[in-house]
């Protein structure tokens, strides 16, 4: 049995996610889990790969090959190199620009002779970032850049997440379907008995109809779990970049439904609930937002730039060397808002309403991720608990059967006994069979809603640019 009671958070009463950021809306987060059996783990459990932690190599090997080549997954990606391109684009304006150029003309006027120009420059710019404007342009996408990195990584969760989940539930089918054919076969022999007997004249024809019944409505679930078995195979192909039918060989082959190792140790503090990839994601847009503001206000002070050119300018081009062809100049420049209707204080005011709306969305997607993880121990709890309720009653269902089938077969009950208890073993060792998927999905929500699945870059695990460029 997994060790939910090792579950406790570390700090006393509440605490904030993330007391360094004063910035970010204050979100309380409780002490501890409502698991109140939690006591102390020694280590916590690593959740990188946590898929490993079934020691099934196929399912392993299906999570792998969806991170690398699922749709969504490499649509993230290349967000994510659109939002670096960005931020690249906002560093390069904290830095002068400087081009070159050279042209070559003859103009003839009248019958004046023809006259021929040559001239080489370099032409320079640089605006001064005196009030942080495009430092502060910098920083939001430096932030963007971040949430885009860990938005990929909250793909990356969710996409493992239901490969394993699909997993399951196609292992799930696949040992209900078993159980169904076990039972059926068994229907079926206790059917030819009847019918046997029936013609012995030992009983009516009535015994031999209610078990055709009983064998058909068995015969009747198998065509369902197919379906499901295909249907399942289909998802895991899709989700792992390929056609639907890929798999279908692959999986043909029943295998046990996975189950998580018993030896989850987590000693997780409420705020490492920012390992989550959508709390972080979240995070970074309000730092972003607030950059944005940022942005925004310094645009309403004065612009500040430095332009400059050297450049050659002569009638031959033997003469482009000499000291007299150099032209330059330099320019300073300021340009300071006057009026423009209240357009710069109004874009302030957007912005700030924009980082409330990214504030809010940041306390909800916290209180989201507590909700999961809280939900998702209470379902383990209480899957357990059926698991080994469900076994007591398949192990009692499989005694009464055969003794049911015995009495009968000696003549000391009726045929109605048989069929109740051959009805109630294929419903607990369905029902048993189902609660030990339960469990295993559990797990994986449990899994995702640590955030396990993905791990941040050392870039940005990292010091930011924000914090080299202070």
């Amino acid at each position: 049995m997994i060790c939910l009671t090792s579950l406790l958070l570390t700090l006393n009463g509440c605490a904030l996610l993330n007391p360094s950021h004063p910035e970010l809306a204050k979100v309380e987060v409780p002490a501890k889990w409502s698991a109140d059996e939690a006591v102390a783990a020694s280590s916590s459990t690593s959740l990188n790969n946590w898929w490993q932690r079934f020691n099934d190599p196929l399912l392993v090997n299906l999570v792998q090959q969806s991170l690398q080549s699922n749709t969504s997954v490499n649509s993230a990606k290349s967000a994510l190199q659109e939002a670096r391109a960005l931020r690249d684009v906002a560093a390069a304006a904290l830095l002068p620009t400087l081009d070159a150029s050279a042209s070559a003309g003859r103009s003839k006027s009248g019958n004046n002779s023809a006259v021929n120009n040559f001239s080489a420059g370099l032409d320079a710019s640089w605006e001064l970032d005196i009030f942080g404007a495009n430092r502060s342009g910098l920083n939001a996408s430096e932030a963007t850049a971040q949430a885009s990195e860990a938005s990929l990584g909250d793909v990356q969760v969710s996409i493992a997440a239901e490969v394993a989940l699909d997993y399951i539930s196609l292992r799930n089918a696949q040992a209900r379907l078993a159980i169904a054919n076990s039972n059926l076969t068994s229907q079926l022999e206790t059917l030819q008995i009847t019918e046997w007997r029936t013609q012995a004249g030992l009983v009516s024809s009535l015994d031999a109809e209610q078990a055709r019944v009983s064998a058909e409505q068995t015969r009747a679930i198998i065509p369902p779990l197919q379906t499901s078995i295909a249907q399942m195979s289909h998802a895991l192909a899709v989700l792992t970049g390929q056609p639907p039918a890929a798999l279908l060989q692959q999986l043909s082959t029943a295998n046990p439904v996975p189950q998580a190792a018993n030896d989850l140790a987590l000693n997780f503090p409420a705020e490492t609930l920012r390992q989550r990839a959508d709390v972080r994601a979240a995070e970074y847009r309000v730092t972003a937002d607030l950059a944005k503001l940022a942005q925004a206000d310094a645009a309403r002070l004065p612009n500040f730039s430095l332009s400059g050119s050297l450049g050659l300018s002569a009638l031959t081009l033997g003469s482009l060397t000499s000291g007299s062809s150099v032209v330059s100049s330099l320019l300073a420049n300021v340009a300071m808002p006057l009026f423009d209707g209240g357009s710069r204080r109004a874009k302030v005011r957007a912005q700030e309403a924009v980082l409330a709306q990214t504030r809010l969305a940041y306390k909800a997607t916290v209180l989201t991720a507590l909700q999961e993880v809280e939900d998702a121990l209470v379902a383990l709890r209480g899957d357990i608990q059926r698991v080994s309720r469900l076994k007591l009653a398949s192990e009692a269902a499989s005694n009464a059967a055969l003794m049911a089938r015995q009495r009968y077969d000696s003549g000391l009950s009726d045929f109605q006994a048989v069929l109740e208890t051959q009805r109630s073993l294929l419903s607990t060792q369905d029902s048993l069979a189902s609660a030990n998927a339960d469990v295993s999905s559990d797990h994986v929500r449990l899994y995702k809603a640590l955030g396990g699945g993905w791990q941040a870059s050392e870039a940005e695990i990292t010091t930011s640019l924000t914090e080299k460029t202070k």
